[in-house]
């Protein structure tokens, strides 16, 4: 329990978090270690977890023509499955283990047992979560820009 304590005390989810709300998140998250190359999630999976990267690293691993790619590699900090923990969608791409990491876990039902007991730890941690989705939906516009500047400027040739 200290570990995962210690370990979301450290994390964005815990960063708004009062000692004794981290307490109570704390109750309800699990820390999961993986070996290097060790699928934590499959492509297509459906679930309602959340995971946050505490050590190692996380990939995002699409098949592509010539085998797997690698789309995006999550670190330490940065959370996994934020959208599917929301809405059970499944999983666009396989999540694998980069070297041995492990992750904090929270499972949507557990999460919601705290709405009338401790809904400020639920605002809290809901607030961490809708921030790491923002990062992500500025870093893909972002992308997106510079996507459209390319093709613009220089009628997409290599």
């Amino acid at each position: 329990m200290d570990e995962v304590v210690a370990a979301l005390r450290a994390s964005p989810l815990g960063a708004e978090l009062t000692p004794s709300e981290g307490e109570v998140l704390g109750k309800i998250l699990s820390l999961k270690s993986l070996r290097d190359g060790e699928v934590l999630l499959p492509a297509g999976a459906q679930d309602s977890l959340l995971h946050v990267v505490v050590r190692g690293r996380v990939c995002v691993v699409k098949d592509g023509k010539h085998g797997p790619e690698v789309m995006h590699n999550l670190e330490p900090g940065d959370f996994v499955g934020e959208l599917s923990f929301m809405d059970d969608a499944p999983r666009f791409a396989a999540l694998t283990a980069s070297g041995d990491t492990q992750v904090l876990c929270l499972r949507r039902a557990d999460f919601e047992t705290l709405v009338e007991k401790e809904p400020r730890v639920v605002y809290k941690t809901m607030r961490a979560i809708m921030r790491a989705a923002h990062r992500v939906q500025r870093r893909l516009s972002l992308q997106a820009q510079d996507l459209e500047d390319y093709v613009y400027r220089t009628g997409a040739r290599y």
